[in-house]
């Protein structure tokens, strides 16, 4: 696996190094020796699918508050999407910061996203189905959500959502 500096400190861009041969190729995802000896996460506690059939999709900006605050592992696995992590840990050089990573099914990249980060993202195309690896059980009293399109987070969304739940849609900004 290759990692990738975003613009947040701790997220990173993964990408795989394929080893390829007549049947195609073979390549590690996550490999919880690889994550640990970076210092990242190396256990994951559930995974998650999301689904959405229609390009213009947005979700997020979602983020678990501590003491159970998530950390993510994030992968187009079909389709392509625009996804995004914004740093709210007030402790971070770079904080207020977002990382913007252009997740595609056919390159096999992922997205890790640091506890304390809120995520989210924009469907860039039809049926796409997002796998998340996430290092926490959900806990709807900890689960705070932001407005997608918060100036100060400074996000350039490639397209405006053409479908957004009530719950992201009704969103207010972050309060630092």
């Amino acid at each position: 696996m290759r990692f990738i500096e975003t613009k947040v400190a701790g997220a990173w861009e993964i990408e795989i190094e394929p080893l390829p041969d007549e049947r195609g190729f073979f390549a590690r995802a996550f490999c919880a020796e690889t994550f640990a000896a970076r210092g990242l996460m190396d256990r994951f506690v559930h995974a998650d699918i999301s689904f959405n059939p229609s390009r213009g999709t947005l979700r997020g900006m979602h983020l678990q508050a501590p003491p159970r605050a998530e950390i993510k592992l994030v992968r187009a696995v079909r389709g392509r999407i625009f996804d995004v992590a914004v740093d709210l840990r007030p402790q971070s050089p770079t904080y207020l910061g977002h990382a913007a990573v252009e997740l595609d099914a056919s390159r096999w990249n992922a997205l890790y996203v640091p506890a304390g980060c809120a995520h989210g993202f924009l469907t860039l195309e039809d049926d796409c189905e997002v796998l998340y690896l996430v290092s926490e059980i959900y806990a709807r009293d900890l689960a705070r959500t932001f407005r997608w399109n918060d100036p100060a987070f400074g996000v350039n969304w490639p397209a405006e959502p053409q479908i957004i739940s009530a719950r992201d849609a009704n969103a207010e900004d972050f309060k630092p």
